[in-house]
């Protein structure tokens, strides 16, 4: 190693220790540890520019052990990418360009909120096939304008994660060769030697998966380390691991111990740190100006990638106009405002949205998962040119599989149907990665597996990005197989996730409304909540569902005697439980919801008008946990819900045997009007 390069070397090390010192908080171990394999990779391997964060062609660095973010933050601010020494003095501050763990939009140059350890491996293997997929759609002879890398550097604890070889091993069965993993191996967890709980052999298991494996024995040597990436971006056949053989807490008192994992090391320590080091001066957050000015130099570097890329764009879009045409109309994450422009539908001149007259739907009742699968196939895939999505094995049952766009495969990775196999978690950590990398990206599975998903959706939610989850089988109506698989609470956990919507829609109209809010969002993720068992369309249902609750079904009085509530099938057993109350002479208001979460971001005369204040009787109806309905049904309304798991039966019979009947609805009515 150079002299220069093995001072700036300490200094990622040394402004990291410094940061985590002055905040009293924070996760040495790792960035002493991994800072000569960071900084060889982004100096000397990786095509990024810090003056152009968002390039389209850039190499993408994910770090997946997010604990390790003071490393981050110390190459973000030597590389020129905006960060400054203040911004490393308010590590872990409130306000701060600095958090805790690294996060997505707020700070310049992080590609992905990481923290939860292994989500970054999964975020990356989306990103490898988003590249992947655009290349293999976009590229033309002599002109390979998307064409860049994605490494992901963890550590043992993201080697101990299920969701690591869940995605690992779609990934070596896909052959993404531009993906590299970077194994920071220290052999030290919080407890200790990782040998108490984690004895594999790590690189036999990826080359199980069909990983390159190769092994770097020094920590410090940058040469060995830029073989080692230059050797894996070399192999296109197949993704590739680098373990890194590392000492946490380098350098230090602390050194190889665990108590360097996650805590400072103290004044005392950083001193003898920094002599080991030779740095040249003890004062905090000190970097040598030689350091800046060959910084200076290999960021104008590294500028020079996009002016050579920029040079090739200009070549692809004069020699293949066609192709540049549709790559600009892929990468606008609005195309799917435009859906129903020829047509109509969204015009707001256009009130009536029934299915036989605008979805030229034919049937007069189906399942919302057949709906939502005619939706996809025949409106959504034409129109929006980067959505991609799939299943986790349950395409059929989905009913996500477009028909004629392909299979993503290692032999084909233009097809637009993904494949996931039954990796529910690494799955939705792929979809998070491709919509990050540029795609519309969706998937699916059973509601009930919905748990499975739960991490990365909440992940999505913090990084604000538009992820689509389609989510069927939705209720007790999943009938015979049972309470294993008849969600209960899943709906209620969902909705309390923030900047989340939770669609349950009531028929064809909603369903489609539900797609529409999908496709169209720009910084909230979604969930698409459908039924197996049939929903008849219904009279009142309109694209008033865009606004998360309406009035489907009105009391003629101003006054209604109570308000009835519910989403999904429930819906139209309210309507039934009206009719039946009105020849009681009781006439109540039916307010559709199908998502609580777009409702609660109307105004609050639109709230007031659809559950007015004064109309304290109401009855919430939902074949799901009655949690999360106190706020609309109040101290003096009641819930028709499920206090319980479900039962293996014919749904029918569950139904009528949880209490889903007219009669118990209407019932239920009457028993909260004063």
């Amino acid at each position: 190693m150079s002299h220069i390069d093995n001072l700036s070397v300490n200094a990622v090390r040394v402004l990291a220790v410094d940061a985590i010192q002055k905040a009293n908080s924070g996760h040495p171990g790792l960035p002493l540890g991994a800072a000569p394999t960071a900084y060889e990779l982004w100096a000397n391997q990786m095509k990024h520019n810090p003056s152009n964060p968002d390039w389209l062609n850039r190499d993408r660095f994910i770090l997946s052990g997010g604990h390790g973010s003071a490393l981050l933050y110390s190459l973000l601010h030597l590389f020129g990418y905006g960060l400054t020494v203040e911004d490393l003095k308010q590590f872990r501050q409130e306000d701060s360009l600095t958090p805790g763990h690294p996060e997505y939009r707020h700070t310049k140059g992080i590609e992905a909120t990481t923290g939860p350890l292994g989500a970054g491996m999964g975020m990356a293997v989306g990103m490898a096939m988003a590249e992947a997929h655009m290349a293999a759609r976009f590229n033309r002879e002599g002109c390979p304008v998307i064409d860049h890398y994605t490494y992901v550097l963890g550590g043992d604890g993201c080697m101990q994660e299920g969701i690591t070889y869940e995605a690992m091993s779609l990934a070596g069965t896909l052959k993404l060769g531009k993906l590299i993993v970077i194994y920071d191996s220290n052999n030290i967890s919080i407890e200790g030697n990782i040998d108490i709980a984690f004895t594999e052999n790590v690189q036999e298991r990826f080359k199980a998966m069909g990983f390159q494996t190769i092994t770097v024995e020094d920590g410090n040597n940058t040469e060995a380390i830029g073989a080692a990436i230059a050797a894996a971006k070399a192999d296109k056949s197949r993704p590739s691991l680098i373990t890194v053989k590392t000492t946490i807490g380098y350098g230090t008192p602390k050194a190889g111990t665990a108590s360097v994992h996650g805590s400072p090391i103290g004044a005392e320590g950083i001193e003898v740190m920094k002599d080991n080091f030779g740095w040249p001066s003890k004062e905090p957050f000190f970097v040598p100006d030689e350091v800046y000015a060959h910084m200076r130099e290999v960021q104008a570097k590294l500028a020079s990638y996009e002016e050579e890329w920029n040079a090739l764009y200009g070549k692809y879009c004069e020699k293949y106009p066609d192709a540049a045409k549709e790559l600009t109309e892929f990468l606008d994450m609005k195309s799917g405002e435009k859906l129903y422009n020829d047509d109509g539908y969204w015009n707001d001149t256009v009130n009536d949205m029934k299915p036989a007259k605008i979805l030229d739907y034919a049937k007069d009742s189906d399942a919302s998962r057949n709906i939502s699968g005619w939706v996809l196939n025949k409106k959504l895939s034409a129109s929006i040119p980067n959505l991609i999505g799939g299943s986790a094995d349950l395409a059929p049952s989905n009913m996500t599989y477009v028909n004629g766009a392909g299979d993503f495969s290692a032999k084909d990775y233009s097809g637009r149907n993904l494949h996931f196999g039954i990796r529910e978690f690494a799955m939705s950590a792929i979809a998070n990665g491709m919509v990050l990398h540029g795609c519309r990206a969706y998937c699916a599975t059973f509601f009930v597996f919905s748990d499975y998903i739960k991490p990365m959706a909440r992940l999505a939610s913090l990084m604000q990005i538009p992820t689509t989850y389609v989510l069927t089988h939705d209720s007790i109506g999943v009938g015979e197989d049972g309470p294993t698989h008849e969600p209960v609470e899943q709906l209620a956990m969902l909705r309390s996730l923030p900047n989340f919507h939770v669609f349950r829609p009531a028929d064809a109209t909603e369903t489609l409304a539900a797609w529409y809010a999908a496709v169209t969002s720009e910084r909230t993720p979604t969930a698409l909540v459908l039924t197996r068992q049939n929903l008849a369309p219904l009279a009142g249902s309109s694209k008033e569902a865009l606004k998360g609750a309406y009035i489907i079904e009105d009391s003629s009085k101003k006054v209604p005697d109570a308000i009835l509530m519910a989403s999904g099938s429930e819906v139209a057993l309210c309507i039934d439980a009206k009719k039946a109350l009105a020849e009681e002479g009781i006439d109540v208001r039916v307010v559709s919801v199908p998502c609580m979460d777009v409702f609660e971001e109307q105004p609050e005369d639109y709230k007031e008008k659809i559950l007015p204040k004064e109309v304290r009787a109401r009855v919430a109806v939902e074949a799901a946990s009655g949690f999360g309905w106190g706020s609309y049904v109040g101290l003096d309304g009641t819930t028709v819900t499920m206090k319980g798991f479900g039962a293996s039966a014919p749904n029918k019979l569950l139904f009528k045997k949880f209490g889903f009947t007219t009669e118990n609805v209407a019932a239920a009515v009457k028993s909260v009007i004063k």
